[in-house]
């Protein structure tokens, strides 16, 4: 994940992350009476916004939610991003021994994605099956973009505790999750996680604005390190026809404001 992320920004200027949340109520009319509406829907979005996007984030649940066919639709969507491309998977696990090793095993070896999102509540059992497999790598739930994050996250200090904890792990395997809605904790997030790639979930429909984040984020202007994550801010710019289109369109403008962002910063 980490060389791919690193060759991908390189060649495609871009640091979005596109969110592939698909939920069958919300899908367009025209794919929804096909064999899979979640897999003709993903794959038309892929296609649109592939040369504006640095990597794509499919949601386990959204698939699980359709049984089996969402579960196909999962494994044809990751099949169908281009190899060069990162995928990650958000499933926010977090167990340990055989267990997690399960999942690493379903989603590196069967699936074959690049990344994972982790619960790190049970401490660094959950890492270990991930660091023991050679193409893995994790992003560690270090402050999400919820209203409710300050149960835990903001009101017992576990955003620090966790950003502290990480930096026993090797940067080129593990990187974190900050939600972009979490503005005012976000530049001593970067602090701690020094040069580590960081997962930002938030704008969009949350309400994050691209240029805040960049600021405030950003490990530099030559290595940003940062993905900015969009879900239905783009696959679900449109509810027609043209829905490929207008996600398309959508990643394209969320990409320049994200590279006007960086070149404004001094």
């Amino acid at each position: 994940m980490w060389h791919k992320y690193q060759q991908r920004w390189q060649s495609s200027k871009s640091l979005v992350c596109v969110g592939l949340d698909p939920q069958l109520q919300r899908l367009p009319e025209c794919v929804k009476d096909a064999e899979n509406p979640i897999w003709e829907f993903n794959k038309a979005i892929i296609d649109a916004t592939l040369p504006y996007a640095c990597c794509f984030k499919p949601n386990l649940a959204f698939y699980l939610a359709d049984g089996v066919r969402g579960l196909e639709a999962l494994a044809k969507t990751i099949s169908h991003v281009p190899k060069e491309i990162p995928v990650i998977l958000d499933c926010k696990v977090g167990d340990i021994g055989s267990t997690m090793q399960g999942y690493v095993s379903a989603f590196f070896d069967q699936l074959k994605v690049d990344a994972i999102t982790v619960n790190p509540l049970m401490g660094s059992d959950v890492l270990e099956p991930i660091l023991d497999h050679e193409a893995a790598f994790a992003f560690v739930l270090g402050l999400t973009s919820n209203p409710s994050a300050k149960d835990f996250f903001i009101d017992k200090h576990m955003d620090i505790a966790v950003g502290e904890w990480i930096d026993q792990f090797p940067t080129e395997r593990v990187g974190a999750v900050v939600g972009a809605t979490q503005s005012q904790y976000m530049d001593d997030m970067r602090e701690m996680l020094h040069q580590r790639l960081i997962l930002i979930p938030g704008v969009g429909a949350q309400g994050a604005q691209a240029e805040n984040v960049v600021s405030q984020t950003i490990y530099s202007k030559e290595e940003p390190n940062i993905l900015i994550n969009s879900s239905r801010g783009i696959i679900y710019a449109s509810r027609g026809e043209d829905f490929a289109a207008a996600a398309g369109e959508a990643t394209k403008k969320l990409r320049a404001e994200i590279l006007g962002a960086l070149a404004n910063l001094s």
